[in-house]
């Protein structure tokens, strides 16, 4: 019968847990992307494990790895995710049985009259046991010490004691101990006996409780820890991708605007150069002062751009300098040494749609947190149902110290038991139609993540396919401004044109050179966030703290 009900038992306890079990939800994923017809783009695999290296630099290169350990950011994810791990040891806790081990000592006084106690009173009949004189006899109820015969002593309940004197004379002085009170009673012959009302009390002993997780509401609440740890780890992932692209977004804006510092430079030489010639001219007086006027003030515009871009520069290696976790000067001797911008790649393999979802880590983070969700259900739900449980415990208790571990001073109790929730004014239905509402609210957010994915993804691709044919007609129009200004400046040496025509043509070349720049730039940026749409980056920078937990305990149904 015994082995019956513990199969039985077993049986219940691994069996199905409370609520749905999850499954992951069916999402309609595009064939390929649209925006490949723009052109630059392939549905070639992507190997964007590390897409920085794409760009062949080696400084942008260190600032990542060294972004990736020392990052603010990244470290305050990696606390989430031992945070998410440490809770679900909480939560697993309640699978398994608690054992606890407690002692203590206490002086306390009873209830009652030091002397001439009315409760404590010797009487008569007395019989059937013996005495002798300045003997001992110990029973399990009471230790009486007699100086003169005694013949039966009756009851000892509480504190009271009745007998009497019979066959065997009158009680002589001695002492009573009751151990169920631990109270010391003495009494002389003819008297009224009195007790010490202060005692010793001396406990120890062991608790311990197993609630038996029939209906799996804890193993639901591990369920959806676990989901949490994962979670917590693509979080990580995705602010890692976000930092990575950051960095190289900084570091593509500084080349940027050193190549800018670099051009406003030069138009600052020929313009200076220009200067020149129409003040020799108007020396001479084959010109008016208004060319000299006119040349000097384009040149102060065009040195007006020195400070402004000076700022992004030095801006930029102070952020920079902060997104790898350092003070904002720490990086600049470093950095202010002037390099070029990197080549762009002529196309870039995209991969499939398909491909995102597997890399996307907000999306595989929306895909955990709705897991976790739907497990609360369960947990929710399991209230519904009885809890089961074990108690029992284990010790000592005694009012002297040294009779602590006597076999009579142990004291047990081991049971059953079960709790029912009869009426709770509609709490625990009442927190399963929050779950339910959560898990909606987490399927949408999923839905939505995804959705977003495939748009972030499209409007890189375009964005980096378009971008590209803008830099190719600025490259054009940059070699005929170039010859304009060749131009402009003889026919207005030899005085076939206006000053005016020179001034336009030097300001047109200025202000597509530095186009030019920006659009060099802007794909590369644009690339950066094709990469940081398509999810890569993460996966080279893999650690201990952003794995989830392998195993679990949860039991499905």
């Amino acid at each position: 019968m015994r082995k019956f009900i513990l199969t039985i038992l077993i049986g219940v306890i691994a069996g199905c847990a409370a609520g749905p079990d999850y499954k992951e939800p069916v999402v309609t994923v595009p064939p390929a992307w649209h925006a490949a017809q723009a052109g630059g783009i392939t549905s070639a695999p992507a190997d964007i494990t590390k897409w920085w290296d794409v760009f062949g630099d080696e400084k942008l290169n260190a600032l990542i790895d060294e972004a990736s350990k020392s990052n603010y950011d990244i470290r305050i994810a990696e606390a989430r995710v031992r945070e998410a791990r440490a809770a679900r040891g909480i939560v697993a806790a309640d699978l398994y049985p608690q054992l606890g081990v407690s002692g203590s000592y206490q002086r306390v006084q009873l209830q009652g009259q030091d002397s001439q106690d009315p409760s404590l009173s010797l009487g008569a009949n007395i019989n059937d046991v013996s005495l002798s004189r300045n003997t001992t006899l110990r029973t399990g109820d009471f230790t009486a010490n007699a100086s003169s015969s005694i013949t039966r002593l009756s009851t000892i309940i509480g504190g009271a004691m009745s007998g009497g004197t019979g066959q065997g004379g009158q009680v002589g002085g001695g002492s009573l101990l009751n151990p169920f009170q631990n109270r010391s009673v003495s009494f002389a012959p003819n008297s009224t006996p009195s007790f010490d009302r202060t005692q010793d009390l001396y406990q120890a002993g062991f608790d311990a409780s197993w609630e038996l997780d029939v209906f799996g509401g804890n193993r639901r609440a591990v369920e959806a820890a676990e989901a949490d740890i994962a979670a917590s780890g693509e979080f990580r992932r995705d602010v890692l991708v976000s930092l990575l692209a950051e960095v190289a977004r900084n570091y593509l804006t500084l080349r940027e605007a050193q190549a800018r510092f670099n051009i406003a430079n030069e138009n600052i030489a020929a313009q200076q150069n220009t200067v020149d010639i129409t003040q020799s001219r108007f020396d001479a007086g084959l010109t008016s002062e208004l060319d000299v006027t006119r040349a000097r003030a384009q040149l102060a515009t065009t040195k007006s751009q020195i400070p402004a871009i000076e700022n992004i520069i030095t801006s930029t290696i102070y952020r920079l300098s902060v997104l790898v976790g350092k003070n904002p000067a720490d990086l600049f001797d470093e950095l202010v040494v002037e390099k070029p911008l990197p080549p762009a790649p002529p196309q870039v393999p995209a991969g499939m749609p398909s491909d995102l979802l597997r890399r996307r880590a907000d999306v595989r983070q929306a895909e955990r947190e709705l897991a976790a969700a739907t497990a609360r259900i369960g947990e929710a739900m399991a209230d519904l149902f009885p809890k089961f449980s074990l108690t029992g415990n284990f010790g000592f208790q005694s009012d002297r110290i040294g009779d602590f571990t006597v076999g009579a001073n142990q004291v047990w109790g081991f049971g059953p038991a079960i709790s029912f929730p009869l009426f709770d004014g509609g709490r625990i239905r009442a927190n399963i139609e929050v779950q339910n509402a959560r898990q909606e609210r987490a399927l949408l957010r999923y839905e939505q993540a995804v959705k977003q994915s495939f748009g972030d993804a499209e409007t890189s691709l375009v964005a980096y396919a378009k971008e590209q044919e803008r830099y190719v007609a600025l490259d054009t129009a940059e070699a005929a401004d170039r010859r304009a200004v060749e131009l402009a400046n003889e026919r207005y040496v030899r005085g076939l044109d206006d000053f005016v025509n020179v001034l336009d043509a030097q300001r047109s070349l200025y202000a597509t050179q530095d186009q030019r720049v920006q659009s060099q730039t802007t794909i590369l940026l644009n690339l950066v966030t094709l990469y940081k749409a398509l999810g890569g980056g993460w996966e080279s920078f893999e650690t201990a703290a952003a794995e989830p937990e392998q195993g679990s305990t949860t039991g499905q149904g």
